[in-house]
């Protein structure tokens, strides 16, 4: 039997039960949980990381809560970071007045049919738009592009259509969550690779054949973090950063006779291992507030409420003529991964102080709490 998804008015339901002048914000203890918790804590909320095993020392001893220093105020320890979704951690959740953020580890640790049917904690945010990220689902990242009319790379159903440089993107074998992404710009060098990988045991036949095969877009790679208030009805640009990627970067910074030589003996990896703040042109930012209005106006007919928060697009510049045109190549549905954010000035412009994410989120949440909206906030 299927489960029964949760409900918006399953969520209000609970919420109604809420000491709202004592809320907690949660979080999974990874991604950008410390700067979640900064925010929240800055904006006089209590804070608590849900951790696993082996993985909670940056939480409960690094940066816990102690007179004026430290973010996290509690802690919870799981044998794994899916039992977050059991019926007692839940209720001491909600016991706790609890309002939960979704970050991407969340998605990845916890699994969506979990988040959507057994998590029944208030989410800051829109449950069932997390999903869309994952490409391989209905209604996905690319219908949402498609419908919003962003523009984003050439995609193709086969590897015999390759007649340009593309970018794989396929899960690594060992850890789903990671990218074995490879480039080819022919159907027999996909061939070739694909193979060298499988019989390496780096990707499984399964996840090839859920690759998407991507046009690869050359030119400068920004990400815009938004942030949309449902509060205000208003979209925000909270700062813009580039992604470093291990060991791309590495290999990148040889010259290129060594970087021949080196591609010999080892595969080129695109995990994130760090981002920098980066700023852009101001001629630019029209077209870039103009694509996160676009995303936000179809996420409210396509998944009401729609985007609630933060989101991001990541995209490259192309050159032009005419002049430079943003294309998109990922979509981030709920908290960036970039801390960085705030050491760019674009919500400084706005709100007269640089905002971290978790910043943002705090003073969205004080402010639901303090009109009695904080039904309009979550799911």
């Amino acid at each position: 039997m299927k489960a029964k998804m949760i409900g918006r008015r399953d969520m209000l339901n609970i919420l109604d039960g809420y000491d709202t002048g004592d809320i907690t914000i949660g979080v999974l203890g990874s991604h950008s949980a410390l700067d979640i918790c900064s925010g929240a804590k800055s904006k006089g909320f209590r804070t608590l990381v849900i951790c696993q095993r082996g993985r909670e020392k940056t939480y409960s001893q690094y940066y816990k809560s102690i007179g004026d220093v430290g973010v996290v105020d509690e802690t919870i320890v799981l044998d794994r970071f899916s039992d977050i979704a059991k019926p007692g951690i839940v209720k001491k959740l909600q016991d706790k007045n609890t309002i939960f953020v979704p970050h991407r580890s969340f998605e990845v640790y916890v699994g969506f049919d979990r988040i959507e049917n057994e998590f029944s904690v208030p989410l800051f945010g829109t449950r069932s738009l997390l999903r869309a990220e994952e490409r391989d689902a209905p209604r996905n990242q690319y219908y949402l592009m498609e419908k919003a009319d962003i523009p984003f790379p050439k995609t193709y159903k086969s590897p015999d259509e390759i007649d340009q440089l593309v970018l794989v993107k396929v899960s690594e074998a060992e850890r789903s969550y990671e990218r074995a992404f490879f480039f080819a710009s022919s159907p027999e060098e996909y061939y070739k690779r694909s193979r060298q990988l499988l019989s390496g045991g780096k990707i499984t036949k399964d996840s090839l054949d859920n690759a998407v095969i991507e046009e690869y877009i050359v030119g400068a790679a920004v990400n815009f973090n938004y942030f949309y208030s449902p509060l205000e009805d208003r979209l925000e640009l909270l700062g813009t950063d580039t992604r470093r990627q291990t060991n791309l970067e590495g290999i990148l910074n040889l010259p290129a006779p060594q970087q021949l030589e080196v591609l010999k003996y080892i595969d080129v990896k695109t995990i994130e291992a760090g981002h920098i703040a980066c700023t852009v042109k101001e001629s630019l930012l029209e077209q870039i507030f103009e694509l996160g209005e676009k995303l936000v106006k179809t996420s409210k007919k396509e998944y009401p409420p729609g985007i609630i928060g933060p989101f991001a697009l990541q995209a490259a510049f192309k050159p032009g003529p005419p002049k430079e045109t943003a294309v998109v190549f990922d979509i981030s549905l709920r908290v960036q991964g970039s801390p960085g954010t705030r050491f760019t000035p674009y919500s400084g412009y706005l709100h007269k102080e640089n905002l971290s994410v978790g910043e943002r989120i705090g003073l969205e949440i004080k402010k639901a709490v303090k009109e009695d909206r904080l039904g309009d906030i979550i799911t």
